[in-house]
């Protein structure tokens, strides 16, 4: 069976990879798949995480094994096939690459073809730039804060945050990173 897998990136607009991928492979394949088609070197900390149709993490496949307690599953990418947690068309993922800021490749198994094997991974599109691999903490910081908010940006000193559950918020969480693979021109 072939795994058909869009990747994007929140940081980058026009960056957009699709990999081809047997489904027996494993995660590790997968991962190595992923860095050569952005050109990223293979020295860093990276994991998978399934998600949710909401992005929220569920299951982590880790590069090493770690630390955890025995309570809960651990999942190591050279030892996980693919297809034995990616069962679902559209099912979703995070390929976190850079773990001091935590930024990720938005991932979705688009598809699903049965009858068909691939003896390695190929990256059948290419896309844009995709963003740098690493970058310091501090220029990460200077990259999301690039407006200082001060202790009267509400326009009071005494703002109440609490305000906001009052003032119905409907619709947020309608936009366009919500569902970044509604792009059907793909």
């Amino acid at each position: 069976m072939l795994f058909r897998f869009l990747i994007l990136s929140d940081e980058v607009d026009d960056f957009k990879r699709e990999i081809k991928i047997d489904s027996e492979a494993t995660f590790l394949d997968l991962h190595n798949a992923i860095l050569d088609s952005v050109g990223y070197t293979k020295d860093q900390m990276c994991s998978f995480f399934i998600c949710d149709d909401d992005w929220s993490k569920k299951t982590e496949i880790t590069l090493v094994e770690m630390d955890t307690s025995s309570e809960v599953d651990s999942y190591i990418m050279e030892e996980t096939p693919l297809e034995e947690l990616l069962e679902d068309e559209h099912q979703k993922l995070l390929f976190v690459f850079d773990y001091m800021t935590e930024r990720a490749f938005f991932m979705e198994l688009r598809e699903i073809v049965p009858g068909k094997d691939l003896d390695k991974p190929v990256c059948s599109k290419s896309i844009g730039m995709p963003p740098a691999q690493v970058i310091s903490f501090d220029e990460f910081e200077t990259k999301n804060n690039s407006t200082e908010i001060g202790e009267d940006f509400y326009g009071d000193s005494e703002y109440d945050i609490d305000e906001l559950d009052k003032e119905g918020f409907e619709g947020l969480g309608e936009g366009p990173m919500d569902n970044p693979y509604d792009d059907e021109k793909f």
